[in-house]
């Protein structure tokens, strides 16, 4: 196994030396390029035909610094995440999440993996709704964080890896496509978020769950999702994966669901899980969602108790 590292403060270094003309394509090909296999699977287009068209830049700048603002003015940031032992102990995560699934018997089919940190955009309300920081972790062997630095994200980062890696282990067993169901999502990022806390500690619990109450969870979330876990359609699914706030960003139709419900809901479903099956992490993340929705039928009328 291989776990290849894209030095993104290099590049950002060479871009806001660059003439303000050629930062775009020169974005686009040293940062956005390594992606490429990643662009593909997703159809996710690497330079859209219409200047004004969706394609890589056009989802970077969702939540990332846009080419044409990466100048000196963002030397600041740059440097929180310039220094050597920050990209070391990044890879030192993610090499030991792989890691650690080879060593509890589960075989990797993917064998060479690609990781970069990218700056976020301060002004993005979905990146600040997710308090700085994010990742993409579906797509088997290519993993991206985005955060803005500071003193609440940069020690997260390593517990976002780890929860990335996670997704990037399930997915290449769990096949994902057009018929992905509200319950796979669920169990996905519930599965994900426990693997990064069994390792970093719950302190590092994202905000994507430690912001929901017990209450908020056993009154308004449980109650409405135990009976859309079969739903389809991302954009039927969205809104109560991510709830109305972040729904609303992404011109989805609100549901009543409060911020990132499908998150908080699938964590605390894959601790019953884990807790009533005595499997580990690492079995059910290669565990099919139907599978685990069969075993937690308790889950939906037991109080959970959110303990701190």
């Amino acid at each position: 196994m291989k776990v290849n590292v894209l030095r993104s403060d290099r590049i950002y270094h060479k871009i806001a030396q660059a003439p303000h003309e050629e930062k775009v394509e020169l974005f686009r090909q040293e940062m956005m390029a390594p992606f490429m296999e990643k662009w593909n699977i997703q159809h996710i287009p690497f330079k859209a035909a219409d200047p004004n068209g969706f394609d890589v830049i056009t989802l970077n700048n969702i939540m990332g610094i846009s080419p044409e603002h990466i100048t000196p003015a963002i030397s600041s940031d740059l440097e929180a995440i310039s220094a050597d032992s920050f990209w070391e102990e990044c890879e030192e995560t993610v090499k030991k999440s792989l890691d650690m699934f080879t060593e509890h018997g589960v075989k990797l089919r993917v064998s060479d993996y690609l990781f970069t940190i990218l700056l976020g955009n301060r002004k993005s309300p979905a990146l600040m709704l997710n308090e700085g920081y994010t990742g993409d972790g579906g797509i088997p062997g290519h993993i991206i964080c985005t955060l803005v630095p500071n003193e609440y994200t940069l020690p997260r980062m390593k517990a976002a890896l780890a929860h990335e890696c996670n997704h990037n282990v399930r997915y290449q067993f769990i096949q994902w496509d057009h018929t992905v169901t509200l319950g796979e999502l669920l169990v996905s990022e519930g599965l994900a978020e426990n693997f990064a806390t069994s390792i970093f500690g719950e302190e590092f619990l994202g905000p994507w769950v430690s912001k929901t109450d017990a209450n908020t969870l056993n009154k308004q979330i449980k109650p409405v999702l135990k009976n859309q876990l079969q739903l389809t359609g991302f954009d039927k699914i969205a809104p109560y994966l991510y709830g109305d706030e972040l729904a609303r960003l992404q011109h989805f139709v609100p549901v009543q669901m409060p911020y990132c419900a499908g998150y908080a809901c699938g964590y605390y479903l894959i601790k019953f899980y884990l807790e009533k099956t005595r499997k580990s992490i690492f079995e059910a993340t290669i565990t099919p969602a139907d599978q685990i929705i069969d075993e937690v039928k308790g889950f939906w009328d037991e109080e959970t108790i959110i303990v701190g």
